[in-house]
């Protein structure tokens, strides 16, 4: 059954959350500023409740509804890059629930830029807490049937908004101490923030907010995951083949002759776009072991391997081969 606006307008007033898509990944969304809904996240995902989520927002104009202290710098990004993959982290306003927050002293926000998710926000006149629609650590989603396949009947209410463009999470930039700071990157770049703001740290210093899609093991697949140099990963899916092993190949195009396995854009753009979907197929045909093809080790491709080497983190194995 294909679910419309009205059915996620009506499942969020009555405080449950919903498949939302989005030009990242599809976010499991609820109303922020219902503590009870924010809570119902927690549960279906298996989240940590210390872990704390983004706000969706309509437009630029709702940032003062859940910050305060703003500094410019937040106002000129967001008048560039939203809609868009950039989160805002800033100081909360005092009537944020700490169920959003995970109880600190700042709220991550963003405005999505995909037409249902606008089209829902601005009906619904009020910010959505949507973290990725998976459970807490697995691949996050990028098509309605990938939230299905997740969650089934326990989130009813799916609207189905297609293949994500974008295909991982946003940027996420601190903006709450003295210096901005990068704690997850994405399709917006360090370059192109600084062109705007000047100067950016990269990542968490001791003093940084916790921030979603952080952690050292998260984005990954049920079955063992290495990551491995091209000509590497042939050897040693021939040697696990000769063991008797089932094994199955991330590679950027071409894909090895002879191993069964996906093929990605050689471009860290379209690769993006694939990578989680390719992932949720790998996974799903009962290998013994994924080996996917480190790319490049170029800034364009740094939110890619960021997500990849999670992903490896926390999948079966907590190794990474060389």
């Amino acid at each position: 059954m294909t679910s419309t606006l009205e059915d996620a307008l009506a499942a969020l007033r009555r405080g449950e959350a919903i498949g939302l898509p989005t030009e990242t990944v599809y976010g499991l969304a609820a109303d922020a500023s219902n503590p009870e809904a924010v809570r119902r996240i927690f549960a279906l995902k298996g989240r940590p409740a210390d872990h704390p989520l983004i706000v969706h927002v309509a437009d630029a104009g709702q940032i003062d509804r859940w910050a305060r202290d703003i500094p410019e710098a937040a106002r000129r990004l967001a008048a560039v890059f939203w809609p868009g993959p950039l989160t805002l982290i800033l100081r909360r306003q005092a009537d944020v629930p700490d169920e959003v927050t995970g109880g600190q002293a700042t709220v991550g926000l963003r405005c999505p830029d995909h037409p249902l998710a606008l089209a829902l926000l601005q009906a619904f006149e009020g910010g959505l807490a949507a973290p990725s629609a998976n459970r807490f650590g697995h691949v996050s989603p990028t098509t309605a049937a990938h939230v299905r396949d997740e969650f089934g009947s326990a989130v009813p209410v799916v609207l189905d908004g297609g293949d994500c463009q974008v295909g991982i999470e946003s940027t996420i930039l601190d903006l709450s101490g003295a210096t901005p700071r990068i704690l997850r990157p994405g399709r917006i770049t360090r370059a192109q923030i600084e062109a705007l703001i000047g100067e950016v740290a990269e990542g968490s210093a001791s003093d940084s907010p916790r921030a979603s899609g952080t952690l050292d093991a998260h984005y990954a697949p049920r079955t063992a995951l290495l990551l491995m140099a091209r000509a590497a990963l042939v050897a040693e899916a021939r040697q696990q083949q000769a063991l008797g092993k089932r094994v199955a190949v991330l590679a950027m195009a071409p894909l090895p002759e002879g191993l069964p396995g996906i093929a990605l854009p050689a471009d860290a753009d379209g690769y993006a776009h694939g990578l989680y979907a390719a992932l949720r197929s790998l996974d799903a045909l009962g290998a013994n072991l994924l080996l996917a093809q480190r790319p490049p080790a170029s800034r364009d491709w740094l939110a890619v391997n960021d997500r990849l080497r999670r992903s490896a983190a926390g999948a079966g194995w907590d190794q990474e081969a060389t």
